[in-house]
């Protein structure tokens, strides 16, 4: 479970859940603690829950310096924190975002 962690002892490994709809209820296999994880995205700068899901495109160098889209992947943004990058979005729909960092010709 990546980026999931137990808020009593901080094991990362030996967790358990059970999905519920909108939450997981977790179980540390250390110490036997038990919480709820929210799936809904949360703004990790913020703390908001105005978040918006948009697709971003995945690029890899096809031949020479040419790029090419290999794939789609759903990123949540902010509607306050990420309020320019949306902007964009909504701009040049259809189109996904494309990735902050392309493929260099020398990568």
């Amino acid at each position: 479970m990546t980026g999931t962690e137990c808020p009593a002892c901080g094991e990362t490994e030996r967790l358990s859940g059970d999905r519920d709809g909108e939450l997981i209820h977790l179980q540390c296999g250390a110490c036997g603690e038990k919480w709820d994880r929210n799936l809904d995205p949360v703004c990790k700068r913020c703390g908001g829950t105005d978040m918006q899901a948009v697709p971003k495109a995945i690029v890899e160098k096809s031949r020479g310096t040419q790029l090419s889209v290999v794939g789609i992947r759903t990123v949540h943004l902010c509607s306050i924190c990420d309020a320019a990058t949306l902007e964009t979005y909504h701009r040049n729909r259809p189109n996904p975002l494309m990735p902050d960092q392309l493929p260099t010709a020398n990568g």
